[in-house]
């Protein structure tokens, strides 16, 4: 075979491969439009990391956006992302903001909206590289596109780490408050809401003053209309 057309077979073989994951990539975020997100990499990642120690934890229960105390959504909006009714996934306001407070400061002030956050962990591992931002980017906008804002909160309030070996808004609710997170008060809401980055550090009683200001703006908030 000549070396031209063994290049020939390569570069089709590569195009072909790329459609692939293209198509598979498109079809599973359809897919996940409707169906229960039961896994993702991170509680895989975790349970690696806990295995030797026999005390893995691996706790969640799904529940509709609908059965979602309103204090809560307001509260994740607040902390994580206060334009998440109004962009297509990226927030870009957002991201030089924490470019240039991360130049001046020399810490890592994170930028992510909530879509980005649900892509990297529903698709993605938790990697800093720059492949991984961009795959990010590619399923952020898949998301926008076919998913709706409320199926794209509904997603990430049942897949959020809110503590070791828990995962979502309602557990965390059972077991910080002992309530449904149907029945969350602003104040509770705002407490789970103040852990969400980094929740296998911070306490929930804790960061009293990041709760502050997530009230604040939950007081200044409207409910999102979801379409």
């Amino acid at each position: 075979m000549s070396s031209n057309k063994l290049w020939k077979n390569v570069r089709r073989f590569l195009f072909r491969m790329l459609i692939g994951l293209l198509s598979f990539s498109i079809l599973s975020v359809i897919l996940l439009r409707w169906l229960p997100v039961r896994y993702t990499p991170l509680m895989l990642i975790r349970y690696v990391e806990n295995i030797e120690d026999g005390n893995y934890r691996n706790i969640r229960k799904w529940k509709s956006l609908d059965d979602i105390s309103e204090n809560m959504i307001r509260a994740v909006i607040a902390a994580e992302d206060n334009k998440f009714m109004e962009h297509f996934g990226i927030d870009w306001d957002a991201i030089k903001k924490a470019r240039d407070h991360n130049r001046i400061h020399g810490t890592k002030l994170g930028g992510s909206t909530i879509t980005q956050q649900t892509a990297k962990n529903v698709f993605l591992l938790p990697s800093r590289t720059w492949s991984r931002k961009a795959l990010e980017a590619y399923f952020t906008v898949l998301m926008e596109i076919f998913w709706s804002k409320k199926r794209i909160m509904e997603v990430y309030l049942n897949i959020a780490e809110t503590g070791n070996g828990m995962y979502g808004v309602e557990i965390a609710a059972q077991t910080y408050f002992g309530k449904s997170a149907s029945e969350l008060s602003v104040n509770e809401a705002s407490q789970i809401a103040s852990i969400l980055p980094n929740p296998r550090k911070f306490k929930i009683n804790e960061l009293r003053e990041r709760q502050r200001k997530i009230r604040t703006l939950m007081l200044k908030m409207k409910q999102p209309v979801w379409d």
